[in-house]
């Protein structure tokens, strides 16, 4: 499919804003696949936990190797484990009954763990008084990352590089960021140490869990960084606000989870698109302030809270056509794998075709927010876009 170009007029940077969900992140992969063949190769990826694994993938590699190593990472984690292989057949061949596959699925990385990703820990570990403060160990994903990213060509900043983790011990959020920061294994280990299923990752002294358990989305912190630049953010989020009501109690715990993490980052995008109007308007005043009323403290602030880029914030949202259940992020499948990514990659592509932001921003706004896909409650995908989805699927398990 050929996709939308971009107009020389429109210089906006690009960033890619990759949120946290486990096994839902090969959406994302699937995304930034459609993203690489465009004009819109992102200039700054920005994520949190599953989120910081797949940016690191992206940054820590050449250009034309990101997308094969994101496709390895996923076939990596998604390799079969302890089940018997006749199982595994069952499973990967979609077989069983669609919610019992997942079941299965589900319950094989909760009881084995998933290779190369984490594994639990063993019984010689809770021995003797020991008392470890997670269930699962991440050694294995440390040698993952050491071995499919390129640590030294993320701190050469040839692309923004940032993930966000939380401080244990304050409670504080963090961001470790390529542009003042040496990024190491274990900051990417620490954005997606999520307790009390894995466990806190030591950096210079202090420890660090999770980023989502504050904020499941950097979104913030790109748009916010200074010294401020005008760019388009792919928000790539994996948890859909709307959904169908639930009808049963699966259902009404993976409702409970989409909102929990929906509602967050959807009332934090909110709140940072009116932010950026206000400091556009206030900027608009200044502009008609003499120069003789420019100066002095009682103006200082004024001056500072001022700003003239523009943000135009396009979100990406999984939106499984079904109710998948609450397990569904903890759900490693191959099948299951390859079906979000061939999702993230035709609703990126819908998207670009689309490509709202090219229309001309008025000038009273500082941000615009669009969602290309948003088209129904229960987030249907069009005819259009399913065959997409079809036929990368196909594509998808050829190669593997």
């Amino acid at each position: 499919m050929k996709l939308a170009s971009r107009t020389e007029s429109y210089t906006k940077r690009v960033a890619l804003v990759l949120q946290g969900g486990g096994a839902l992140g090969s959406y994302q992969a699937g995304v930034y696949e459609t993203l690489a063949s465009s004009d819109y190769k992102p200039d700054w990826v920005a994520g949190i936990s599953i989120g910081a694994i797949n940016a690191a993938l992206i940054a820590g590699n050449s250009p034309q190797m990101r997308v094969e190593k994101l496709r390895e990472f996923w076939r990596t984690i998604t390799t079969p484990t302890t089940w018997p292989v006749w199982i595994s057949d069952l499973v990967n061949g979609a077989s069983l009954p669609f919610d019992l596959g997942k079941q299965i699925s589900a319950l094989n990385a909760l009881i084995f763990g998933q290779s190369h990703f984490f594994a639990p820990r063993k019984p010689s570990d809770w021995w003797f008084g020991h008392t470890p403060t997670s269930y699962y160990d991440t050694s294995s994903l440390k040698s993952t990352l050491e071995r499919l990213v390129d640590f030294d060509r993320i701190n050469s900043q040839e692309m923004r590089f940032s993930i966000g983790a939380v401080n244990v011990r304050t409670g504080n959020f963090a961001y470790f960021d390529n542009a003042e920061t040496e990024i190491r294994p274990e900051h990417v280990l620490a954005s997606g140490a999520l307790p009390p299923g894995f466990p806190s990752v030591e950096i210079d002294g202090e420890h660090y869990w999770d980023g989502g358990l504050v904020s499941n989305t950097p979104l913030q912190y790109v748009i916010e960084y200074h010294p401020r630049r005008s760019h388009l953010v792919f928000q790539v989020d994996l948890f859909p606000a709307r959904g169908p009501l639930p009808g049963n109690l699966n259902e009404v715990a993976e409702r409970d989870k989409d909102i929990r993490y929906s509602s967050r980052t959807r009332a934090g995008t909110d709140i940072l698109r009116q932010l950026h109007d206000l400091r556009h308007s206030i900027n608009m005043l200044w502009e008609r302030l003499p120069n003789d009323l420019r100066t002095g403290p009682e103006v200082a602030l004024i001056n500072e809270f001022r700003c003239v880029t523009t943000m135009d914030i396009v979100q990406l949202i999984y939106r499984p056509e079904r109710a998948l259940g609450q397990s569904k992020d903890y759900e490693f499948d191959r099948p299951t794998m390859e079906a979000r990514w061939a999702q993230g990659l035709a609703d990126a592509q819908e998207t670009i075709m689309a490509a709202p932001w090219l229309e001309l921003m008025p000038p009273e706004l500082g941000a615009r927010t669009f969602d290309v896909r948003a088209k129904s409650p229960t987030g249907d995908t069009s005819k259009a876009s399913s065959n997409i989805i079809s036929q990368r699927v196909v594509a998808l398990r050829g190669k593997t």
